[in-house]
């Protein structure tokens, strides 16, 4: 039976591997991941192009590959008789792939038992506990990492076949209009790469994404009862992306039984990567975790996709893809990613520390052309740059550029589609 499963799911890897992708690997990543013994581990959200990153990692290479997305193969699996059944399908391979290894119970114990038998592992997997639990504990030291977020706007021009430009002075006026169209569209629609293929799926794909990712990765992996609460949660913070929020004042509004129960909740939320939480910047825990969090989705096609705003807040979808862009660029929430309030109550969107230092402050606002709105978001960049000493001061908009200088520190203000473009 397995070696029937086994012989099966080559036949769909084959398949896989004779299709089209852009292509998102460069050849020094390759090179330097495929030159490595260390255990490959790729995450992200589900359908963001994890299985893909793989198989282009390994295309050109005698590889082995197990799908545990498979409810049959979950049923019937064995140790030594997949091992046994892998041998006699594919004789003698270099690397094994093994695909959203997350759905199979212990997978950490029988991962650690290939990688000391020799095997070389490449493994994919849809939930965030594989980087902070399961395999941190089981495996440390011993593996390389790689997230796969959905289609940064980078990616997206890349797959229309837009040329990127080098420089500003190259832009056309032309070019500027074209490249403004598609990053609105981005801006709407997200990155998910099935959606960036074919946008008129986009709000069937994305909300059958989203209640599968419910569904699948936390109330059966979790058993939770509580299906009703955890619904009214997940649209909860869907509307009020980018918005602070108290999990005390969840527990009231959606008349939860106890703070612990909607921390819990916030937690499952956060594994299958479709909410992430942005904590206030502090230099002691305990005022981080007494202050109010913001909420941000993975990717901004599940706001049209699910939300109930007729007109989208297109402010609030460029902090939330700026948010998206930060994470591409290995910026963690909790660790080197935060907001920041002043002692007088001025917000700044991101705080983007570098060990003990804060190397950089972002502020996100759409239009600046009326002189308060500048002034209101240059106060808050200036205000919190004396408190936590920083010079780097970064204000990204839609389409407005120019450095200023205020309380003796230079701003720069740049388009967000020419930031989301730079590596």
């Amino acid at each position: 039976m397995i070696k029937n499963i086994i012989h099966q799911q080559k036949e769909e890897r084959d398949t896989l591997l004779s299709m089209p992708y852009v292509e998102r690997l460069e050849d020094d990543v390759k090179a330097e991941w495929l030159n490595s013994s260390l255990i490959k581990l790729i995450t992200g959200p589900r359908r963001a192009g994890k299985s893909v990153m793989a198989l282009q990692l390994l295309q050109e290479q005698p590889f082995a590959y197990l799908n545990f997305d498979d409810d049959l193969l979950l049923k019937e699996f064995n140790e030594d008789d997949v091992v046994q059944a892998l041998r006699e399908v594919y004789g003698n391979f270099k690397y094994l792939l093994l695909d959203e290894i997350q759905n199979l119970a212990g997978w950490e114990l029988w991962v650690n038992k290939l990688y000391r038998r020799g095997f070389n592992l490449v493994i994919t997997g849809s939930n965030a506990r594989l980087l902070s639990h399961e395999l941190a504990t089981s495996l440390t030291g011993r593996y390389l990492s790689m997230p796969v977020l959905p289609f940064s706007f980078r990616e997206t021009l890349k797959y229309n076949k837009v040329s990127i430009p080098r420089s500003a002075s190259a832009i056309t006026p032309g070019d500027r209009g074209n490249i403004l169209h598609l990053f609105d569209r981005y801006l709407h629609n997200g990155g998910f790469p099935e959606t960036v293929l074919n946008p008129g799926i986009l709000k069937n794909y994305l909300s059958s994404l989203f209640d599968s990712v419910l569904l699948k990765d936390i109330l059966k992996r979790f058993r939770i009862r509580q299906t009703r609460q955890l619904y009214d949660l997940s649209n909860y913070l869907l509307v009020n992306y980018t918005n602070l929020y108290s999990c005390n004042q969840l527990k009231n509004d959606l008349n939860f039984n106890s703070v612990s129960t909607v921390q819990k909740f916030v937690s499952y939320l956060e594994e299958p990567y479709l909410f992430l939480n942005l904590t206030r910047y502090a230099t002691k825990i305990k005022s981080q975790q007494k202050s109010p969090v913001k909420t941000y989705i993975i990717d901004n096609g599940f706001i049209k996709a699910r939300s109930f705003e007729l007109s989208p807040n297109s402010g609030r979808l460029l902090e939330n893809a700026v948010f998206v862009e930060l994470l591409r660029r290995n910026y963690r929430p909790r660790l080197d990613l935060f907001y920041h309030r002043t002692r007088n109550d001025k917000e700044v969107d991101f705080v983007l520390r570098k060990g003990h230092r804060v190397e950089q402050l972002i502020q996100v606002c759409q239009i600046v052309d009326n002189s308060r709105t500048l002034k209101r978001e240059i106060d808050a960049l200036t205000e919190t740059a004396a408190e936590l000493n920083c010079n780097d001061l970064l204000l990204i908009t839609w389409d407005h550029e120019e450095i200023i200088e205020k309380a003796g520190r230079k701003i720069e203000i740049v388009p967000a589609w020419r930031w989301t473009m730079d590596n």
